[in-house]
Protein backbone atom coordinates (compact mmCIF):
# COMPACT_ATOMS: atom_id res chain seq x y z
CA UNK A 1 0.00 0.00 0.00
CA UNK A 2 1.22 3.49 -1.04
CA UNK A 3 1.13 5.60 2.12
CA UNK A 4 -1.48 8.56 1.30
CA UNK A 5 -4.05 10.65 3.60
CA UNK A 6 -6.23 8.32 4.69
CA UNK A 7 -10.12 9.32 4.38
CA UNK A 8 -12.14 5.93 5.43
CA UNK A 9 -12.00 2.95 8.28
CA UNK A 10 -10.93 0.49 5.63
CA UNK A 11 -8.07 2.52 4.63
CA UNK A 12 -7.33 2.80 8.51
CA UNK A 13 -7.40 -0.46 9.02
CA UNK A 14 -5.31 -1.24 6.34
CA UNK A 15 -2.23 1.38 7.68
CA UNK A 16 -2.64 -0.46 10.67
CA UNK A 17 -2.15 -3.65 8.92
CA UNK A 18 0.84 -2.10 6.74
CA UNK A 19 2.47 -1.05 10.15
CA UNK A 20 2.34 -3.75 12.04
CA UNK A 21 4.12 -5.60 8.68
CA UNK A 22 6.90 -3.23 8.97
CA UNK A 23 7.42 -2.05 12.94
CA UNK A 24 10.51 -2.92 12.69
CA UNK A 25 11.76 -1.36 10.06
CA UNK A 26 15.36 0.46 10.15
CA UNK A 27 15.43 4.12 10.26
CA UNK A 28 16.36 6.02 7.61
CA UNK A 29 15.67 2.57 4.90
CA UNK A 30 12.61 3.03 2.53
CA UNK A 31 10.63 0.95 4.37
CA UNK A 32 11.44 3.09 7.75
CA UNK A 33 10.35 5.94 5.87
CA UNK A 34 7.32 4.28 4.63
CA UNK A 35 6.66 3.51 8.31
CA UNK A 36 7.30 7.41 9.82
CA UNK A 37 4.61 8.40 7.40
CA UNK A 38 1.99 5.74 8.15
CA UNK A 39 1.93 6.14 11.82
CA UNK A 40 1.73 9.96 10.98
CA UNK A 41 -0.74 9.36 8.60
CA UNK A 42 -2.35 7.11 11.32
CA UNK A 43 -2.38 9.55 13.97
CA UNK A 44 -3.76 12.34 11.67
CA UNK A 45 -6.74 10.35 11.12
CA UNK A 46 -7.05 9.07 14.74
CA UNK A 47 -7.31 12.62 15.99
CA UNK A 48 -10.24 13.90 13.53
CA UNK A 49 -11.88 10.75 14.17
CA UNK A 50 -11.46 9.24 17.48
CA UNK A 51 -10.95 12.43 19.66
CA UNK A 52 -9.86 12.02 22.88
CA UNK A 53 -13.14 12.56 25.28
CA UNK A 54 -12.76 16.06 27.93
CA UNK A 55 -12.72 15.66 31.25
CA UNK A 56 -15.79 15.86 33.55
CA UNK A 57 -15.90 19.73 34.58
CA UNK A 58 -16.77 18.65 37.94
CA UNK A 59 -13.89 16.02 38.04
CA UNK A 60 -11.30 18.80 36.71
CA UNK A 61 -12.47 21.08 39.79
CA UNK A 62 -12.16 18.30 42.28
CA UNK A 63 -8.48 16.97 40.21
CA UNK A 64 -7.19 20.73 40.83
CA UNK A 65 -8.62 20.69 44.62
CA UNK A 66 -6.58 17.60 45.10
CA UNK A 67 -3.24 19.47 43.27
CA UNK A 68 -4.04 22.75 45.37
CA UNK A 69 -4.93 20.96 48.62
CA UNK A 70 -8.18 23.07 48.50
CA UNK A 71 -11.15 22.47 50.35
CA UNK A 72 -14.78 23.22 49.68
CA UNK A 73 -14.78 26.39 51.70
CA UNK A 74 -11.84 27.51 50.00
CA UNK A 75 -14.20 27.41 46.48
CA UNK A 76 -16.80 29.70 47.87
CA UNK A 77 -14.84 32.95 46.06
CA UNK A 78 -15.24 31.68 42.99
CA UNK A 79 -19.05 29.48 42.88
CA UNK A 80 -20.65 31.53 45.98
CA UNK A 81 -21.77 30.34 48.92
CA UNK A 82 -21.07 27.41 50.90
CA UNK A 83 -24.60 25.31 50.32
CA UNK A 84 -23.69 26.67 46.83
CA UNK A 85 -20.71 25.19 46.51
CA UNK A 86 -21.81 21.52 48.32
CA UNK A 87 -24.54 21.43 45.51
CA UNK A 88 -21.69 22.16 42.57
CA UNK A 89 -19.70 19.48 44.25
CA UNK A 90 -22.13 16.69 44.69
CA UNK A 91 -23.34 17.09 41.36
CA UNK A 92 -27.26 19.41 42.06
CA UNK A 93 -26.06 22.12 40.41
CA UNK A 94 -24.39 22.53 36.92
CA UNK A 95 -21.28 25.62 36.59
CA UNK A 96 -22.78 28.95 35.87
CA UNK A 97 -21.15 30.49 33.12
CA UNK A 98 -20.11 33.37 36.04
CA UNK A 99 -18.79 29.89 38.03
CA UNK A 100 -16.51 28.83 34.87
CA UNK A 101 -15.04 32.49 34.47
CA UNK A 102 -14.09 32.98 38.02
CA UNK A 103 -12.32 28.80 38.29
CA UNK A 104 -10.95 29.73 35.33
CA UNK A 105 -9.30 33.12 37.04
CA UNK A 106 -8.60 31.65 40.19
CA UNK A 107 -7.69 28.35 39.76
CA UNK A 108 -6.32 28.31 36.28
CA UNK A 109 -8.80 25.49 34.96
CA UNK A 110 -9.11 26.00 30.93
CA UNK A 111 -12.55 27.39 30.09
CA UNK A 112 -12.97 24.56 27.34
CA UNK A 113 -12.30 21.86 30.34
CA UNK A 114 -15.13 23.67 32.54
CA UNK A 115 -17.58 24.15 29.50
CA UNK A 116 -17.08 20.76 28.28
CA UNK A 117 -16.24 21.88 24.70
CA UNK A 118 -12.80 21.76 22.73
CA UNK A 119 -11.87 25.11 21.46
CA UNK A 120 -15.23 26.76 23.49
CA UNK A 121 -14.13 30.24 25.07
CA UNK A 122 -15.51 32.73 27.55
CA UNK A 123 -16.42 36.24 25.94
CA UNK A 124 -13.32 38.64 25.88
CA UNK A 125 -13.49 42.04 28.28
CA UNK A 126 -14.90 43.31 24.83
CA UNK A 127 -17.61 41.50 24.54
CA UNK A 128 -18.45 42.34 28.40
CA UNK A 129 -18.23 45.53 27.36
CA UNK A 130 -21.06 45.58 24.94
CA UNK A 131 -23.36 43.99 27.19
CA UNK A 132 -23.01 46.37 29.95
CA UNK A 133 -24.52 48.59 27.55
CA UNK A 134 -27.74 47.09 27.77
CA UNK A 135 -30.32 48.71 29.86
CA UNK A 136 -30.18 46.22 32.20
CA UNK A 137 -31.67 47.58 35.66
CA UNK A 138 -34.87 48.05 33.81
CA UNK A 139 -34.79 44.45 31.73
CA UNK A 140 -34.14 43.05 35.32
CA UNK A 141 -37.30 44.89 36.79
CA UNK A 142 -39.43 44.12 33.94
CA UNK A 143 -38.73 40.28 34.41
CA UNK A 144 -37.41 40.06 31.06
CA UNK A 145 -34.38 37.46 32.67
CA UNK A 146 -36.45 34.36 32.67
CA UNK A 147 -35.79 32.06 35.74
CA UNK A 148 -33.85 35.01 37.25
CA UNK A 149 -35.02 36.92 40.52
CA UNK A 150 -31.51 38.17 42.16
CA UNK A 151 -30.47 41.86 42.72
CA UNK A 152 -28.99 43.80 40.30
CA UNK A 153 -25.84 43.78 41.85
CA UNK A 154 -26.01 39.95 40.76
CA UNK A 155 -27.54 40.54 37.35
CA UNK A 156 -24.77 42.61 36.61
CA UNK A 157 -21.92 39.92 37.62
CA UNK A 158 -24.08 36.95 35.71
CA UNK A 159 -24.39 38.93 32.51
CA UNK A 160 -23.25 36.22 30.58
CA UNK A 161 -25.86 33.59 31.21
CA UNK A 162 -28.85 36.36 31.42
CA UNK A 163 -27.97 37.27 27.65
CA UNK A 164 -27.59 33.72 27.12
CA UNK A 165 -31.37 33.24 25.63
CA UNK A 166 -31.31 36.82 24.17
CA UNK A 167 -28.75 36.08 21.59
CA UNK A 168 -30.80 35.24 18.45
CA UNK A 169 -33.15 38.54 19.02
CA UNK A 170 -30.30 40.64 19.51
CA UNK A 171 -28.42 39.40 16.12
CA UNK A 172 -25.05 39.72 18.18
CA UNK A 173 -23.54 42.09 20.47
CA UNK A 174 -22.82 44.53 18.56
CA UNK A 175 -26.39 46.91 17.89
CA UNK A 176 -24.85 49.59 15.92
CA UNK A 177 -23.53 46.64 13.13
CA UNK A 178 -26.83 45.31 13.30
CA UNK A 179 -28.96 48.09 12.71
CA UNK A 180 -26.61 48.33 9.19
CA UNK A 181 -29.55 46.47 8.17
CA UNK A 182 -32.66 47.94 9.94
CA UNK A 183 -34.49 51.63 9.55
CA UNK A 184 -35.05 53.67 12.39
CA UNK A 185 -37.59 56.60 12.13
CA UNK A 186 -37.50 58.85 15.37
CA UNK A 187 -37.74 62.71 16.53
CA UNK A 188 -35.25 62.42 19.29
CA UNK A 189 -31.72 60.64 19.82
CA UNK A 190 -32.13 56.62 19.94
CA UNK A 191 -30.23 54.25 22.85
CA UNK A 192 -28.68 51.46 20.31
CA UNK A 193 -28.33 49.10 23.41
CA UNK A 194 -31.93 49.63 24.45
CA UNK A 195 -33.31 49.33 21.02
CA UNK A 196 -32.01 46.35 20.67
CA UNK A 197 -33.24 45.08 24.12
CA UNK A 198 -36.73 46.24 22.79
CA UNK A 199 -36.25 43.85 19.73
CA UNK A 200 -34.94 41.45 21.35
CA UNK A 201 -37.60 41.29 23.78
CA UNK A 202 -40.73 41.28 21.05
CA UNK A 203 -39.07 39.06 19.08
CA UNK A 204 -38.64 36.16 21.50
CA UNK A 205 -42.41 37.35 22.67
CA UNK A 206 -43.59 36.22 18.99
CA UNK A 207 -41.30 32.96 18.71
CA UNK A 208 -43.67 31.54 21.48
CA UNK A 209 -46.46 31.33 19.42
CA UNK A 210 -46.92 28.64 16.73
CA UNK A 211 -48.67 30.35 13.50
CA UNK A 212 -49.65 29.45 9.96
CA UNK A 213 -46.85 29.77 7.82
CA UNK A 214 -47.22 33.34 6.11
CA UNK A 215 -47.64 33.68 2.24
CA UNK A 216 -46.09 37.23 1.20
CA UNK A 217 -48.76 38.79 -0.47
CA UNK A 218 -51.31 38.10 1.53
CA UNK A 219 -51.89 41.96 2.71
CA UNK A 220 -54.15 42.89 -0.41
CA UNK A 221 -56.50 45.90 -0.11
CA UNK A 222 -59.54 43.43 0.43
CA UNK A 223 -57.48 41.77 3.05
CA UNK A 224 -56.63 45.42 5.11
CA UNK A 225 -60.25 46.28 4.72
CA UNK A 226 -61.04 43.30 6.82
CA UNK A 227 -58.80 43.78 8.91
CA UNK A 228 -60.87 47.63 9.71
CA UNK A 229 -63.57 46.92 9.63
CA UNK A 230 -62.93 44.69 13.03
CA UNK A 231 -62.44 48.44 14.80
CA UNK A 232 -66.46 48.82 14.47
CA UNK A 233 -66.01 46.23 17.46
CA UNK A 234 -65.71 47.00 20.85
CA UNK A 235 -63.25 44.35 21.37
CA UNK A 236 -61.40 44.81 17.35
CA UNK A 237 -58.04 45.08 18.97
CA UNK A 238 -57.91 42.02 20.15
CA UNK A 239 -59.84 40.59 16.80
CA UNK A 240 -57.15 41.96 14.96
CA UNK A 241 -54.19 39.92 16.75
CA UNK A 242 -56.39 37.00 16.43
CA UNK A 243 -57.30 37.53 12.72
CA UNK A 244 -53.93 38.28 12.22
CA UNK A 245 -52.61 35.29 13.85
CA UNK A 246 -54.50 33.23 11.53
CA UNK A 247 -52.70 34.78 8.71
CA UNK A 248 -49.52 34.07 10.29
CA UNK A 249 -48.47 37.57 11.20
CA UNK A 250 -47.47 38.32 15.10
CA UNK A 251 -48.96 41.27 16.59
CA UNK A 252 -46.93 41.41 20.44
CA UNK A 253 -46.33 44.33 22.84
CA UNK A 254 -43.68 45.74 24.27
CA UNK A 255 -43.74 49.30 26.63
CA UNK A 256 -40.95 51.20 25.28
CA UNK A 257 -37.80 51.59 27.09
CA UNK A 258 -36.40 55.13 27.46
CA UNK A 259 -34.44 56.80 24.63
CA UNK A 260 -36.50 54.56 22.23
CA UNK A 261 -39.25 57.06 21.47
CA UNK A 262 -40.74 53.83 19.63
CA UNK A 263 -44.83 53.40 18.99
CA UNK A 264 -44.23 50.23 16.96
CA UNK A 265 -42.27 48.19 14.73
CA UNK A 266 -42.21 45.63 11.57
CA UNK A 267 -39.44 42.67 12.16
CA UNK A 268 -39.19 39.57 11.09
CA UNK A 269 -38.46 36.02 12.94
CA UNK A 270 -35.96 33.85 11.74
CA UNK A 271 -38.41 31.73 9.80
CA UNK A 272 -39.23 34.67 7.88
CA UNK A 273 -42.38 35.41 9.44
CA UNK A 274 -43.72 38.98 9.91
CA UNK A 275 -43.56 40.67 13.63
CA UNK A 276 -45.74 43.68 14.11
CA UNK A 277 -44.75 44.91 17.67
CA UNK A 278 -46.15 47.97 19.31
CA UNK A 279 -45.44 49.83 22.72
CA UNK A 280 -48.79 51.09 22.95
CA UNK A 281 -47.70 54.25 24.96
CA UNK A 282 -50.17 56.12 23.70
CA UNK A 283 -53.44 53.99 25.00
CA UNK A 284 -55.54 55.59 22.45
CA UNK A 285 -57.99 53.69 19.68
CA UNK A 286 -56.76 55.57 16.80
CA UNK A 287 -53.04 54.92 17.43
CA UNK A 288 -53.43 51.24 17.88
CA UNK A 289 -55.21 51.05 14.47
CA UNK A 290 -52.98 54.05 12.37
CA UNK A 291 -49.56 52.27 13.87
CA UNK A 292 -51.38 48.74 13.22
CA UNK A 293 -51.78 49.41 9.54
CA UNK A 294 -48.25 51.54 9.28
CA UNK A 295 -46.20 48.63 10.42
CA UNK A 296 -48.25 46.13 8.14
CA UNK A 297 -47.33 48.56 5.65
CA UNK A 298 -44.08 48.17 5.78
CA UNK A 299 -44.61 44.27 5.92
CA UNK A 300 -45.93 44.37 2.41
CA UNK A 301 -44.18 47.25 1.27
CA UNK A 302 -40.83 46.53 2.62
CA UNK A 303 -39.96 43.51 4.67
CA UNK A 304 -42.17 41.30 1.80
CA UNK A 305 -39.76 43.06 -1.20
CA UNK A 306 -35.88 43.22 0.01
CA UNK A 307 -33.42 42.69 2.64
CA UNK A 308 -34.07 45.60 5.65
CA UNK A 309 -34.85 43.40 8.57
CA UNK A 310 -36.98 45.77 11.13
CA UNK A 311 -38.35 49.85 10.77
CA UNK A 312 -39.08 50.61 14.11
CA UNK A 313 -41.42 53.89 14.27
CA UNK A 314 -41.88 56.76 16.87
CA UNK A 315 -44.80 58.20 14.23
CA UNK A 316 -44.93 61.31 15.72
CA UNK A 317 -42.03 62.16 13.86
CA UNK A 318 -43.04 63.87 10.52
CA UNK A 319 -40.76 61.73 8.51
CA UNK A 320 -39.76 62.91 4.88
CA UNK A 321 -37.40 59.04 4.38
CA UNK A 322 -39.40 57.74 1.31
CA UNK A 323 -40.14 54.57 3.19
CA UNK A 324 -42.28 56.50 5.75
CA UNK A 325 -43.96 58.57 3.15
CA UNK A 326 -45.02 55.58 1.42
CA UNK A 327 -46.28 53.57 4.54
CA UNK A 328 -48.24 56.46 5.80
CA UNK A 329 -49.80 56.84 2.86
CA UNK A 330 -50.64 53.41 2.94
CA UNK A 331 -51.74 53.20 5.88
CA UNK A 332 -54.32 56.04 5.54
CA UNK A 333 -55.31 54.79 2.40
CA UNK A 334 -56.21 51.07 3.97
CA UNK A 335 -57.90 52.86 6.82
CA UNK A 336 -60.24 55.17 5.25
CA UNK A 337 -60.12 55.08 1.15
CA UNK A 338 -59.05 58.32 -0.20
CA UNK A 339 -62.32 59.12 -2.33
CA UNK A 340 -64.29 58.51 1.29
CA UNK A 341 -62.05 60.78 2.85
CA UNK A 342 -62.55 63.57 0.62
CA UNK A 343 -66.14 62.85 -0.28
CA UNK A 344 -66.26 63.48 3.99
CA UNK A 345 -65.34 67.10 3.76
CA UNK A 346 -63.06 66.64 6.91
CA UNK A 347 -59.80 67.38 4.71
CA UNK A 348 -61.53 70.68 5.12
CA UNK A 349 -63.65 71.03 7.81
CA UNK A 350 -63.81 69.83 11.17
CA UNK A 351 -66.69 68.12 12.52
CA UNK A 352 -67.70 65.42 15.07
CA UNK A 353 -70.76 64.45 13.23
CA UNK A 354 -68.90 64.33 9.88
CA UNK A 355 -66.26 61.70 11.93
CA UNK A 356 -69.20 59.66 12.94
CA UNK A 357 -70.70 59.65 9.35
CA UNK A 358 -67.85 58.44 7.75
CA UNK A 359 -67.37 55.89 10.44
CA UNK A 360 -71.07 54.44 9.97
CA UNK A 361 -70.22 54.30 6.51
CA UNK A 362 -67.00 52.53 6.40
CA UNK A 363 -67.75 50.21 9.35
CA UNK A 364 -64.89 51.22 11.46
CA UNK A 365 -64.49 53.01 14.64
CA UNK A 366 -64.94 56.87 14.88
CA UNK A 367 -61.42 57.14 16.52
CA UNK A 368 -59.57 56.53 13.26
CA UNK A 369 -61.50 59.57 11.11
CA UNK A 370 -61.12 61.48 14.33
CA UNK A 371 -57.00 60.73 14.84
CA UNK A 372 -56.40 61.49 10.93
CA UNK A 373 -58.06 64.59 11.77
CA UNK A 374 -55.40 65.57 14.59
CA UNK A 375 -52.78 64.78 12.42
CA UNK A 376 -53.49 66.46 9.78
CA UNK A 377 -54.07 69.60 11.51
CA UNK A 378 -51.13 68.93 13.96
CA UNK A 379 -53.56 69.98 16.79
CA UNK A 380 -54.35 66.80 19.67
CA UNK A 381 -56.71 69.00 21.61
CA UNK A 382 -59.59 68.40 18.79
CA UNK A 383 -62.24 65.25 18.70
CA UNK A 384 -60.73 64.22 22.24
CA UNK A 385 -63.90 61.95 22.60
CA UNK A 386 -63.59 60.41 19.73
CA UNK A 387 -60.10 58.91 20.12
CA UNK A 388 -60.91 56.04 22.54
CA UNK A 389 -58.82 56.95 25.25
CA UNK A 390 -58.01 54.35 27.09
CA UNK A 391 -59.38 51.52 25.53
CA UNK A 392 -56.67 49.20 24.32
CA UNK A 393 -54.70 48.23 27.24
CA UNK A 394 -57.81 46.84 29.08
CA UNK A 395 -58.22 44.56 25.83
CA UNK A 396 -55.01 42.62 26.66
CA UNK A 397 -54.32 42.24 30.44
CA UNK A 398 -52.03 39.19 29.67
CA UNK A 399 -49.51 41.18 27.67
CA UNK A 400 -46.49 41.82 29.53
CA UNK A 401 -44.10 44.60 29.75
Amino acid sequence: MKPKIIKTKAEYEAALAQIGEIFEAQPGTPEGDDLELLTMLVEQYEKTSFPIAFPDPLEAVKFRMEQQGLKSKDLVPFIGSPSRVSEVLSGQRGLTVTMIRHLVQGLGIPAEVLIGKPGAELKSDKELAELRKYPIAEMRKRGWFAGFSGTLAEAKSQLEELFDPFQKGLAGLRPRLAFNRQHVRTGGKTDDYALAAWRSRAVSLAAKDSLPQYEKGRLTPGFLAELARLSYLDTGPKLAKEFLSKNGIHLVAVKHLAKTHLDGAALKLPDGSPVVALTLRYDRLDNFWFTLFHELAHVALHLDRNDIEAFYDDLTDKSQDQCEKEADSFAQGALIPPQAWKASGLHKHVSEEAVRKLAAELRISPAIPAGRVRFERDNYMLLQGLVGNGQVRRLFPDWPN
